[in-house]
């Protein structure tokens, strides 16, 4: 039984590491999951609970990223409600495009949502490059936070 929550906490650290990067997975939740699961199924031994508080916090700071980037991109050119939702709805459909409309699909979106609010191309293109910025700049932020997580837990647990 303990090996396998130990492998399911790995798995989920390895879903989490790939949800930091693809818009639809909750990836920094899902790798402190795996984390405090593979730490129950030792018995807390190896990760105690000051270290899982301080994990919980990084993860805590990953969703202020989440939060945070997007409306930072898009504030700093004062862009309309629509043009976040359009990254959003734009982040998803690039999902199924692959990843080059991960990448392109949030520029896109922003820049359709916001030229349906105010029809102007060039501050279209603005709220779409600074949208695009936000969520690049936030997902190397929760991604860097995510490696921080995964080799506190490796040396606490394999050192």
């Amino acid at each position: 039984m303990v090996t396998w929550l130990f492998g399911a906490g790995i798995v989920l650290m390895v879903v989490g590491t790939a949800g930091t990067v693809l818009p639809v997975l909750p990836g920094p939740p899902l790798v402190f999951s795996g984390i405090l699961l593979a730490a129950w199924a030792d018995g807390f031994e190896r990760i105690g609970w000051p270290s899982l508080v301080i994990l919980g916090l990084l993860t805590l700071v990953t969703v202020a990223i989440d939060l945070l980037a997007a409306a930072w991109g898009t504030q700093r050119v004062k862009a309309s409600p629509h043009a976040l939702i359009g990254a959003t709805a734009g982040s998803i459909v690039g999902l199924f495009v692959g990843f080059a409309g991960l990448v392109i699909g949030p520029f896109v979106g922003a820049v359709a949502g916001e030229y349906f609010a105010r029809r102007e191309l060039r501050q279209a293109g603005k709220v779409g490059l600074a949208a695009w910025l936000g969520l690049v700049v936030g997902g190397a932020a929760r991604l860097a936070i995510v490696f921080v997580m995964i080799a506190w837990f490796a040396i606490a647990f394999w050192i």
